[in-house]
């Protein structure tokens, strides 16, 4: 059986790809290359899954969207 998952990823200042996965509180992972990072996400997805402690939240996508606010 396969379950999908949104992830959400960011590149940051040292230039590497960093993904979370929103309905995984805590499930997130770093790489250098887009592919090397899908990996990672995949396999911090099944650690996360098979730990088994936690309950899955069903969150359905709407979108992103930047949001600016002075500092």
């Amino acid at each position: 059986m396969n379950r999908d998952f949104n992830v959400v990823i960011e590149k940051d200042e040292d230039g590497y790809f960093v993904a979370s996965v929103p309905s995984l509180p805590g499930c997130h992972t770093q790489a250098r290359s887009l592919d090397e990072l899908m990996e990672r996400v995949r396999e911090a997805i099944t650690a996360y899954l098979d730990d088994g402690t936690s309950d899955v939240e069903d969150l359905e996508f709407v979108g992103v969207q930047r949001v600016t606010v002075p500092v």
